[in-house]
């Protein structure tokens, strides 16, 4: 358990990227007839003709209380950096469906909602980036989509990374890509990157458990969702962690990063002294600055 200290810390960060006011985008659009298939779209605040794009997945841990306006901040302050930015939304989790044993509740209190939804989750995420290069070029039209860096917070992290994996996906799987996605990289921020790992740590109260459809489904579904068994994929990838980080500990990153190796891929992870969950997509927080040095250094 953490110290008074650090849960205080913890706390002021939480509540420092929160009170920043939701940001509205330049415009929005529809990948999908659901009113969660939409994405946010802002453009640079910036003179330069051609700039990166960045596309943003949110965390939350999968769950629906926590959309997109939460991180709509950070895509500002990404655009005001001089990128262009696409905001995803995806379905999320919903009311408990399964056994109390598998929501992490106890003692008869409201279990919280379910993580994720399987497979719609998923179905987003693929759909949304499929369609993201036609509308970019309608909607951004000096982003260089040659240029694109995915990144994505927390749960957002885990789908970043399992987006840019969807060319190894195992034969047969939906979402599966021929080849690799367009990408000049993935930045992941405190990212749930390794589901059995996360799960053995009840990061997120077993959202890992959730995502994937209760223990019985857990291991049947993890080759087809866990960005750790997605390896290598050949696309350049840094993982971004606070070593204060309570919600999602370091050692989730460092499992990921662990299998890379394993499989031959040399993943970057750079750690953040006295950093938490929440300063990495904080506009207010040193950390966010260097969020989007990591950026820029794929991107361009």
């Amino acid at each position: 358990m953490p110290d008074d200290a650090a849960a205080a810390r913890a706390a002021a960060e939480e509540e420092s990227a929160f009170a920043h006011p939701p940001v509205d985008p330049d415009v929005t659009a529809a990948y999908g007839d659901h009113p969660d298939q939409v994405i946010d779209f802002y453009v640079p605040r910036t003179d330069t003709p051609v700039v990166p794009l960045v596309v943003v997945l949110h965390g939350g841990a999968w769950r629906a209380p926590y959309d997109r306006r939460h991180i709509t901040p950070f895509a500002d302050f990404l655009a005001r950096r001089g990128f262009a930015v696409a905001n995803v939304e995806y379905r999320r989790g919903g009311e408990p469906q399964i056994p109390a044993q598998n929501t992490g509740s106890e003692g008869g209190a409201a279990p919280a909602p379910l993580a994720g939804r399987w497979p719609d989750t998923f179905d987003d995420v693929a759909a949304a980036l499929d369609a993201l290069p036609a509308l970019a070029r309608e909607l951004l039209p000096r982003a260089d989509l040659r240029r694109t860096v995915l990144t994505g917070h927390s749960a957002g992290g885990h789908l970043a990374l399992w987006a840019a994996a969807r060319h190894v996906l195992p034969a047969g799987a939906p979402w599966r890509l021929d080849g690799p996605a367009p990408l000049r990289g993935v930045v992941a921020l405190a990212p749930i990157a390794d589901l059995a790992a996360a799960e053995k740590l009840d990061v997120c109260g077993n959202a890992s458990l959730q995502l994937l459809g209760g223990q019985d489904r857990f291991a049947e579904r993890r080759p087809y969702a866990d960005p750790a068994l997605l390896l290598p994929t050949g696309i350049a990838t840094t993982l971004v962690q606070g070593r204060a980080d309570l919600d999602v500990p370091q050692a989730v990153a460092e499992a990921y990063a662990d299998a890379a190796a394993k499989a031959g891929e040399v993943v970057g992870l750079t750690l953040l002294e006295d950093v938490g969950h929440f300063p990495l997509i904080d506009p207010a927080a040193d950390a966010c600055a260097v969020v989007a040095e990591e950026i820029a250094q794929l991107a361009w």
